[in-house]
């Protein structure tokens, strides 16, 4: 077993060169080994960063020309392209998830970084000339400063994507707070920016535990922070967050729901479920966790997905496996506890994950694919977010029995339904309470362009990532009304007018 290396903070693009108080250890899931040992943030470090890229955006970047800070974007983006593969294999190592979805998620984030290449014109105001006698009106979008990203373990390089470099666009300074069960695709990405040109303490990576978050919530010179993970933490974030007059948007946990409806493609129903299911061993936001089944196909249903489910290999991530381990043994065990739970409540466990057989090495934190049917809304199972490979079937009687149970569920962060009936498509997406939603599309995650989040319990602010909802997020707006007398100027330059 190789030594663990130290795991530290990058500040103004270089590693930190103090000694921390407090460390945390960072696993290879797929073997149980400990890899890295994590420093953690001081509140005062989170001080001292935060000052610093306070003082790098007054003298550099919150003034520079959209010109300059384009070509550093796309320089960022060919670098991020460039080493993608890499960067998905430290998510591997440290998260868990097989390679290619982990590459997926690179690529994912990899599409933010293109959206903001184009800031110049999506910070773009409006103009009205004469709108009174020689008084002429516009609107302009102006950076706010330093700002905080705190991201969650599931998806360590995409979710900094979806706000870095939209809030970089606009012109503000960074600091973010990773997970500290998997750092390091984090820390990869952020000495990106740095060799595409951004200006020394625009951007810092601070890791640490609650101690660097309340630090973040509570700094008078953070102006805007975006979170991602679960409900009560989301709460929290954007509670204090707003309590110090910071703007926020947190977006939490999820309960997702598929409706199958009889005239579905009940073939193409069982690899979205599965898909949905048991990718990233059920570690998303967006994962299908509750599948609802008109009773009539139910039966069938259920047993195309079990099937399914015989033919997957669970193992360590790198070996072509479908489906990789959980992110540490304490979440391992978590979920296997809901697996209890549910087979107390008496749902039937049709497909048990527990003590399955994985292609790895060493103990690893493994929890195969679960299948559970007739689950009930009282059950644990049902309530509450497992976030793991436990997909739970519930039988309805119709399409309005299958709507009025998604609506009445306190979260709205994602649904799907599957029918060849455009009209209950259409009546669908109209009527469901849920904030992204697929229509034969189990895991509707939106693209750069337009904005991800969720309604209810699931989002908490009014702003939601990435999109034109992210440029407003971090920028604020001020309109001029200006009057002039007619000026008098003059001068030669026969040179071709340049951007600078």
């Amino acid at each position: 077993m190789s030594r663990p290396s130290r795991i530290t903070h990058l500040i103004a693009g270089q590693p930190w060169e103090g000694t921390a108080e407090r460390t945390s250890e960072v696993f290879n899931p797929a073997t149980g080994e400990v890899t890295g040992r994590l420093d953690l943030a001081s509140a005062d470090l989170v001080g001292e960063v935060v000052t610093g890229a306070k003082q790098a955006w007054a003298d550099s970047w919150g003034n520079i020309s959209l010109a300059k800070r384009t070509q550093v974007l796309f320089t960022f983006r060919e670098l991020l392209n460039r080493d993608k593969e890499k960067i998905a294999a430290l998510i591997t190592a440290e998260h868990g998830k097989v390679l290619d979805d982990a590459l997926g998620e690179v690529v994912r984030g990899l599409e933010v970084a293109e959206f903001a290449c184009g800031i110049p014109s999506l910070l773009k105001g409006g103009y009205s000339e004469n709108a009174s006698t020689n008084i002429d009106v516009y609107s302009i979008r102006q950076s706010l400063g330093v700002v905080a990203v705190i991201s969650p373990f599931n998806f360590p390089a995409m979710v900094p994507l979806w706000f870095v470099p939209v809030a970089l666009a606009c012109g503000n300074a960074v600091v973010i707070k990773p997970s500290e069960k998997d750092p390091s695709a984090t820390i990869a990405v952020a000495r990106l920016w740095t060799e595409a040109g951004l200006p020394d303490g625009v951007l810092s990576v601070v890791n640490g535990d609650k101690e660097a978050v309340d630090a973040l919530l509570v700094h008078p010179d953070i102006k805007a922070v975006s979170f991602v993970g679960s409900t009560p933490i989301a709460r929290y974030v954007y509670e204090t967050g707003t309590a110090h007059g910071k703007r926020v948007q947190a977006l939490g946990g999820a309960k997702n729901h598929m409706l199958v409806l009889p005239d579905a493609d009940l073939d193409l129903a069982a690899d979205a479920a599965i898909n949905a299911g048991f990718g990233s061993a059920g570690e998303r936001c967006m994962a299908i966790s509750a599948l609802i089944a008109v009773e009539s196909i139910a039966d069938e249903l259920v047993a195309k997905i079990t099937d399914r489910m015989g033919k997957l290999r669970t193992g360590d991530g790198t070996r072509g496996c479908d489906m990789g381990p959980l992110v540490t043994g304490v979440h391992r065990d978590k979920v296997a506890s809901y697996v209890d739970a549910g087979a107390a409540a008496g749902a039937d466990l049709v497909v048990d994950g527990r003590g399955a057989q994985v292609d790895a090495d060493g103990d690893g934190f493994f929890l195969a694919p679960t299948l559970f049917d007739k689950v009930t809304t009282d059950m644990s199972i049902y309530t509450d977010e497992i976030f793991g490979p436990v997909l739970s079937v519930v039988r309805v009687a119709s399409y309005d029995d299958g709507l009025e149970l998604i609506n009445a569920n306190p979260y709205g962060n994602g649904t799907a339904i599957f029918t060849n009936d455009g009209g209950a498509a259409r009546r669908f997406q109209n009527e469901v309470e849920v904030g992204m939603v697929g229509i034969n599309v189990p895991v509707p995650v939106p693209v750069s362009y337009y904005s991800f989040g969720g309604w209810k319990n699931s989002l908490f602010g009014d702003t939601h990532a990435h999109g034109m909802e992210g440029v407003h997020f971090f920028t604020r707006g001020k309109v001029v009304t200006s009057r002039w007398l007619d000026p008098s100027h003059g001068g030669l330059n026969l040179g071709f007018p340049q951007n600078d």
